[in-house]
């Protein structure tokens, strides 16, 4: 008989059939009467399903009796209505297979509530827990919805290159790949420098800090693509809000300036508040209830919100008439920080704000020069609480201004020959954006820390499992 998943079950559609479901002990209670109650919970939802083991079961007294949060079992019976407050149905088991025992001493997922600091110590058993069970449904569903989104509107799935010998932010921190000897490496005998061409690929190479620059090549064929893949950062931030692994949404459109570039993002974030408002209803009670009070609340208001476009000069103006209120002043040329963008949407415009056209000292090589020669056309779309959650920009479609930017930055022109053929041959405006997807996950369940709404993360001195 083919299992059913406890979702299914808790929709009473199999009333009154016989049915298997399968999962893992969340409690047991036993009565006086010789029944056990036993909740189990199979991930597939956040409710658990009530089994009724009768003493009269072959292995009560063996093995039923020995269950104990944590274990796992199989159960047959028939689905019925419950009499209980709270479960509407639960299933009378006719025979209970135990799959896995699991010690109550050793066992770190008891009944107390547990941190989510020493959570992170045992990730590989925290999505049992309601808080992670419920961040991995809500990634999930982000996740369909992303791929949702740009299929229906006719983008192509583009798999960028873990590993590359070009740095798309010119930012130099990334991650090394080589099968060199480090203790021994081999060495150029004129300079005593390192000798890559005896490494693996010849050349030196990283993990990628963005797919954008390779995306680029295939919209200029293909017209609309995106990404949706790991990036890595070798920055040595140990703060709430940064992994040095992490997963990035990168779409690229062909004939498009910084104004579709806008309105793809401005969608984009609305598709997939509206995706986790209509599918996660329970997982947002949750974390309406033990992580930030009104969240469900404010991402059905955000999903129906209308995004103001701000220049970034108008948005620095605005924030000097109020600059006694911030730690870092507000002067035209810095980029913003934080405590700026959360008061432009939380004070200022009370909802998601698109910031546009942004200092070129302050902005990478590949973004459109302005006419003014002093902005590129970039953007930042930001919302309430969290500030910047998408970064993108026209791309540089002109060969000539594009070299002269990566000489102005002081850039070796030589690892992007490919980069610039696309502006040889057959060049055409080009945007596109970023999304951080952790960060839209972590601001769709209110978690204080970005470690944990992934599910091993990776940072500074931390690469456990």
């Amino acid at each position: 008989m083919k299992r059913t998943l406890v979702k299914e079950a808790l929709t009473g559609k199999q009333c009154g059939a016989e049915i298997v479901v399968a999962g893992w002990v969340k409690t047991r209670r036993d009565s006086k009467a010789g029944l056990s109650f036993i909740e189990i919970n199979d991930g597939s939802s956040f409710a658990n399903l009530q089994v009724l083991a009768q003493n009269t079961l072959a292995n009560y007294a063996t093995e039923i009796v020995r269950l104990h949060p944590g274990a796992s079992i199989k159960a047959i019976g028939i689905l019925r209505e419950s009499p209980a407050s709270g479960q509407a149905f639960e299933l009378d088991a006719k025979e209970v297979q135990v799959l896995g025992f699991c010690d109550p001493m050793e066992y770190p997922l008891g009944k107390t509530r547990i941190s989510f600091d020493r959570l992170r110590e045992v990730a590989h058993l925290r999505p049992r827990t309601n808080a992670f069970g419920a961040v991995a449904r809500v990634r999930n569903t982000l996740a369909m919805a992303t791929h949702q989104f740009f299929q229906d509107r006719g983008f192509f799935y583009f798999n960028a290159p873990l590993i590359t010998a070009s740095d798309c932010e010119g930012a130099g921190q990334m991650f090394q790949v080589t099968t060199l000897d480090l203790e021994n490496p081999p060495r150029d005998k004129e300079t005593g420098k390192v000798d890559y061409t005896q490494d693996f690929f010849g050349r030196k190479a990283n993990l990628t800090v963005s797919g954008q620059l390779e995306a680029e090549t295939h919209a200029c064929a293909l017209g609309s693509v995106y990404t949706f893949g790991p990036t890595f950062r070798a920055e040595n931030s140990n703060t709430t809000r940064h992994l040095s692994e992490f997963w990035m949404i990168e779409p690229e459109i062909a004939f498009a300036d910084l104004h579709d570039d806008a309105d793809l993002a401005e969608d984009f974030l609305r598709a997939l508040l509206l995706a986790v408002t209509e599918k996660c209803v329970p997982e947002l009670d949750f974390f309406d209830l033990r992580v930030e009070k009104g969240i469900r609340a404010d991402l059905e208001r955000l999903s129906q919100a209308a995004f103001t476009r701000i220049t970034y000069t108008e948005a620095i103006e605005i924030l000097k008439k109020h600059s006694d209120k911030f730690e870092f002043k507000p002067e035209w040329g810095i980029d913003l920080q934080s405590e700026h963008e959360r008061f432009l949407t939380e004070q200022i415009f009370n909802g998601p704000v698109t910031v546009m056209n942004y200092p070129k000292e302050i902005k990478a090589f590949y973004m459109r020069l302005n006419d003014d020669g002093k902005t590129v056309a970039a953007m930042d779309v930001l919302l309430p609480k969290v500030g910047e959650i998408i970064g993108g920009s026209q791309r540089e479609e002109r060969l000539d201004v594009l070299q002269a930017r990566i000489k102005e930055l002081g850039m070796d022109e030589a690892p992007y020959w490919w980069y610039l053929d696309l502006r040889r041959f057959g060049s055409v405006p080009h945007a596109g954006f970023g999304l951080g997807f952790e960060r839209m996950v972590r601001f769709c369940t209110g978690m204080g820390n970005i470690r944990d709404v992934i599910p091993f993360p990776r940072a500074p001195m931390s690469a456990e499992f």
